[in-house]
């Protein structure tokens, strides 16, 4: 009977000294708080508004080259109907390129939005790291990210402890 009565006090002492400690973040709710992101998303939306209406303004000007040739293709001989068709087919590989050197996943929007926000999540990952050493939590998970939460108590929601760590005030903004 000592031996079950120990196995099971072992047993039960085993589970709780690796006991893990979880807590989550809610990072959308955080960067609300923090004043340098909001700017960082207008001066990023600014850019890429400008540079969509240059390509809007180029695919405008491809569409007037296209009518005018279709209105004009009757007249034409082979040669100018190539020379063009070269045209237009030449200006929409430009606005492509355009694009993609704006756009794409190398472009300069992302390199920008790179070196705007990185900073930022470097700081916001140093303070979650800082209210995990504090409070002895092993992890901590965002609830905005891929993994699935299907329920969290509040009570370990450390966003405000977060935001505060970040020198910033909490509440301000509602969830």
């Amino acid at each position: 009977m000592k031996k079950i009565i120990l196995v099971i006090f072992f047993t039960f002492a085993a589970f709780t000294t690796f006991a893990q400690r979880f807590a989550f973040v809610d990072s959308d709710y955080i960067l609300k708080h923090i004043p340098e992101y909001a700017a960082a998303q207008k001066q990023l939306a600014a850019l890429s508004d400008q540079w969509q209406k240059e390509v809007d303004a180029k695919s405008q000007e491809i569409e007037r080259m296209y009518k005018a040739f279709e209105a004009d293709k009757i007249l034409m001989t082979a040669d100018m109907k190539k020379r063009r068709e070269a045209e237009i087919s030449d200006k929409e590989k430009e606005v492509r390129d355009f694009q993609r050197q704006k756009f794409g996943p190398d472009g300069q929007l992302a390199k920008k939005s790179n070196e705007l926000i990185k900073p930022i999540q470097d700081r916001l990952t140093k303070a979650i790291q800082a209210v995990a050493e504090s409070e002895s939590l092993d992890m901590i998970f965002d609830k905005n990210s891929e993994v699935i939460m299907l329920y969290a108590n509040p009570r370990y929601d450390k966003s405000a402890d977060v935001i505060t760590r970040l020198g910033l005030k909490p509440g301000v903004f509602a969830k």
